[in-house]
């Protein structure tokens, strides 16, 4: 299939609703309005393929953007191709739920969040904390060095109350990430979002919100999920 094709099947895919709810989200014109689970026949037809990854993703169209992430190749891309999406990465569901997310099957994964969290751009920010979140989410503790992640834990505890607002709430999914699956720093983890308190966030057009990552985390103790890993970070 080729960037037409696509972009024809995704527009017949579309319903008003959801493209009324992306809105409502940030997204903005062009789109359909096409569920993630709708776009899983798709992805079935087509496989991985970074040419067209990168064609659609260059259309601005977010369905098209979305469903780049989907067949991307998060090894082929180089931390220049991870900046150019970041680029185009008009808000937060594209930030953090497409940029990231492919990022966090890469092999660079670790080096180019770091960058985008010391950025002090605001959506880079926020991908960098998110692709940490799925990192933590779904590889094994040992990839990760515990002395990097409790050094992370420290500047969300003396930068989150001053950061940009959607960087507030990866870095407060952070502190509840490393808390529920990154079982050697549960205790400093708990610990960090109980100094922290409750996270206020400001929200366009909308009443303030109050993140608490130390409710989130004692929740999910009380379920017994501590160590829990997902098994796939794209769906």
């Amino acid at each position: 299939m080729n960037l037409e094709s696509v972009m024809q099947e995704l527009e017949l895919l579309g319903k008003e609703r959801m493209k009324k709810i992306y809105m409502s989200n940030g997204a903005r014109e062009p789109l359909f309005g096409v569920t993630t689970g709708e776009m899983k026949p798709l992805f079935r037809k087509i496989k991985l393929n970074q040419p067209l990854a990168d064609q659609l993703y260059a259309t601005g169209n977010y369905d098209a953007m979305y469903f780049a992430g989907i067949i991307a190749e998060p090894n082929v891309m180089t931390e220049a191709d991870y900046d150019r999406w970041m680029d185009g990465a008009y808000f937060y569901m594209l930030s953090d739920f497409v940029v990231a997310v492919t990022l966090a099957e890469a092999d660079i994964a670790q080096e180019v969040s770091d960058k985008w969290i010391a950025s002090g751009d605001e959506l880079r920010m926020s991908a960098g904390w998110s692709c940490y979140c799925w990192l933590l989410g779904n590889r094994p503790d040992s990839e990760f060095s515990e002395e990097k992640i409790a050094n992370l834990l420290e500047m969300v505890k003396n930068t989150v109350h001053d950061a940009p607002e959607r960087a507030k709430y990866s870095m407060s999914n952070f502190v509840y990430t490393v808390g529920v699956s990154y079982a050697p720093l549960h205790n400093k983890a708990v610990e960090i979002a109980n100094e922290i308190g409750p996270i206020e966030v400001d929200l366009d057009k909308k009443k303030s919100k109050v993140l608490q990552p130390s409710e989130r985390i004692q929740k999910d103790v009380d379920k017994g999920r501590i160590g829990f890993k997902r098994k796939h970070v794209r769906c």
